[in-house]
């Protein structure tokens, strides 16, 4: 693992694509969160007509794509972005969907309903309806929406476009994926609270350039033939310097599971292209001192990544808010897999009754067929409130992208409770810090105690009268005293703790985990310790 200090701030994109604030983000985006709808939608009523049938396969649409690579980007203006700037939050959460207008796809099981431009929604995207092997364009009529006799959105033209979609469950009272903005999604999970976004890629992230966002600029929808899926979405992708396909196979029964398969297309030279990206937001945890202004225990929409080795190692890296922007990479070949996860189910770990934490979906990514060599990043963006998002994490690989080059990329995506692919292994559930030292004598100076407990797998049958077990822990600098492992409770959780001094404000990066001769029982813990100045000595 390496870190890139001097990285800055992610910046904000353009006005139509993605912002990384969440107030304007994710929630100016109304129904991304679970909303109630009025009445059932009938086929009969619909309101919505299309444009003439098209010829439709994933193949044409990348070859469209790779057509699309080859000529000059053509930036997006937004039409009336006066008008448009107008419908802010307040004004967005007014215009309703009619709810005989949803879509019928996937026979029912997969209703979809559409979003109305706005503020931070400003660039139309085209809405497509797959019958076999052709297509047809869904012709935007604001008459599907609800709208107050003052809204601004009376002001727009009656051909100005949709802004993105939602796919509602059968019985169309809530949402459970959304698309709203440059090439992010959202899904509720397998328990029905939305968190975390994933992308179809990131470019830039974290570079001394500004990031790129790419956007789907359109989507067709089908009924899904896979068994366990119920729609597939294909998206057409376009930005300055890429172009693409990402077609999503996707169900939701339990967990959301989406099988993904794209193709990406390069105008140009690309420094860093993050493939899989998910975004995610750590304000505080159990980890962080005690001088935090929130009321509350723990904030954040995941507590950790968790990464399967190609070599078959597990690690958990809980995550950090850093006082600068720090980008933390894990060197593999062919990883089985990795993820921002939420571990902590608890509702007492975070006491908020109104966006349920303990709730949010924990993200999977399982790669199919090799990767090759590469390596998983993480950056971790400073944030003082619980608004923004200011994690990603992505892979990066090892082969260089130049122009014309195509990226294939087939993966399997999961939003649920639980990592699909349980460990063998002890799993780390908590990391805490306090003071250094032995309660009773005086506490050393600059010297920080470590608590990680693990649990199930291996581990989480052994009681404090095993014998052999064994604390193997590592600093990148500094030094460590008092290491120790032993069982919390007979049958239960192990507890692993130690003291690091670290010299200097410096970060240090910890390693440790738990062994008994040459079985390795636990999941590797990395962590990142960022002393503070005044603790140094």
């Amino acid at each position: 693992m390496h870190d890139d200090t001097e990285a800055p701030r992610r910046p904000a994109p353009a006005a139509g694509s993605a912002m990384l604030d969440r107030r304007s983000f994710l929630t100016a985006a109304a129904a991304l969160g679970l909303l109630p709808a009025t009445g059932r939608a009938r086929a009969e009523e619909a309101l919505l007509s299309f444009e003439s049938p098209k010829p439709f396969s994933f193949q044409l649409l990348s070859d469209h794509a790779r057509r699309m690579a080859m000529q000059p980007y053509v930036a997006p203006r937004p039409r009336d972005p006066k008008v448009l700037d107008a419908i802010d939050f307040d004004a967005h959460w007014k215009i309703k969907y009619r709810p005989e207008a949803t879509l019928k796809v996937a026979d029912g099981e997969a209703p979809v309903r559409l979003f109305h431009l706005g503020r931070y929604f400003q660039l139309p995207v085209g809405i497509h309806v797959v019958d076999g092997e052709n297509s047809r364009e869904l012709r935007y009529d604001p008459a599907v929406f609800e709208m107050p006799a003052d809204s601004p959105a009376r002001k727009l033209p009656k051909d100005i476009g949709y802004a993105g979609l939602r796919v509602m469950a059968p019985d169309e009272k809530t949402d459970w994926l959304a698309f709203l903005g440059a090439a992010y999604f959202r899904s509720a999970g397998e328990l029905n609270q939305y968190g975390l976004s994933a992308r179809a890629l990131a470019i830039d992230v974290a570079m001394p350039t500004p990031e790129e966002f790419p956007r789907f600029t359109d989507y067709f929808l089908e009924r899904s033939t896979t068994p366990g899926r119920d729609l597939v979405i294909t998206c057409l992708i376009d930005s300055p310097r890429i172009t693409g396909v990402f077609r999503i196979d996707v169900g939701k029964h339990g967990p959301v599971v989406m099988d993904i398969d794209s193709r990406f297309y390069a105008r140009d030279r690309i420094e860093r292209v993050g493939l899989a990206p998910l975004t995610s937001m750590f304000w505080f945890s159990e980890t962080d001192r005690p001088d935090r202004v929130d009321w509350r225990p723990e904030v954040h929409d995941s507590d950790g990544l968790a990464i399967w080795t190609g070599a078959n190692e597990r690690i958990w890296r809980p995550l950090n808010n850093p006082p600068s922007v720090r980008t933390s990479s894990f060197a593999d070949k062919d990883p089985k897999g990795f993820g921002l996860l939420q571990r902590d189910r608890a509702f007492e770990n975070y006491e908020d009754d109104g966006v349920f934490y303990e709730k949010r979906p924990s993200v999977w990514i399982e790669p199919k067929g090799g990767w090759g060599a590469g390596e998983l990043q993480l950056v971790e963006i400073p944030t003082d409130d619980e608004i923004h998002d200011n994690i990603v994490a992505y892979w990066v690989s090892g082969k260089p992208v130049g122009r014309g080059d195509e990226i294939p990329l087939s993966y399997r995506l999961t939003w649920a409770k639980d990592e699909p692919h349980v460990p063998e292994v002890g799993t780390v559930r908590a990391t805490r810090i306090g003071r250094g030292g032995i309660p009773g004598q005086p506490r050393p100076k600059g010297v920080v105690k470590f608590a990680v407990d693990f649990d199930g797998g291996c581990i989480g049958g052994l009681d404090r009268d095993t014998q052999g077990v064994k604390a193997v822990v590592d600093a990148s600098r500094g030094e460590l005293s008092n290491v120790d492992c032993y069982s919390v409770k007979i049958g239960t959780a192990w507890r692993l703790t130690f003291d690091v001094k670290a010299g200097d404000p410096d970060p240090v990066d910890l390693r440790a985990y738990l062994k008994r001769g040459d079985e390795t029982l636990t999941e590797t813990w990395l962590y990142q310790y960022l002393p503070e100045p005044e603790s140094a000595s």
